[in-house]
């Protein structure tokens, strides 16, 4: 590089290049409540087929929450065993939070041109 220019190529920050300003903070807004998401949802199954006492307010504040987030799932497969309903439906959520999540950050990181 000839001295006195600007170079073309962005610095490395962390073994990717910095060049998504604005934009790459919010891709990485988007990937970490996509990740609290599929968190809740994941501890909510787990605690779901584990059978964790309902009484609890953890247990229920995780139920709460998980049950608000795959509302829209809710009864898309009806099973005989509930624990597996449960499992297959909000499991189901959970994929599609984190596909779309992906999706979002993936294209806010897209180098413009």
């Amino acid at each position: 590089m000839a001295r006195g220019r600007a170079s073309s190529v962005a610095p490395r920050r962390g073994g990717r290049v910095a060049v998504y300003g604005a934009l790459g903070v919010l891709a990485r807004i988007v990937d970490i409540v996509v990740a609290i998401v599929a968190l809740i949802i994941a501890l909510g199954i787990l605690l779901v087929v584990l059978e964790a006492n309902p009484s609890n307010e953890l247990v229920k504040a995780i139920d709460d929450a998980a049950r608000w987030l795959v509302g829209p799932f809710r009864g898309i497969f009806t099973l005989d065993d509930r624990k597996l309903t449960v499992a297959v439906n909000w499991g189901l959520a959970l994929v599609v939070y984190v596909a779309v999540g992906r999706l979002i950050s993936g294209l806010l990181r897209r180098p413009r041109p």
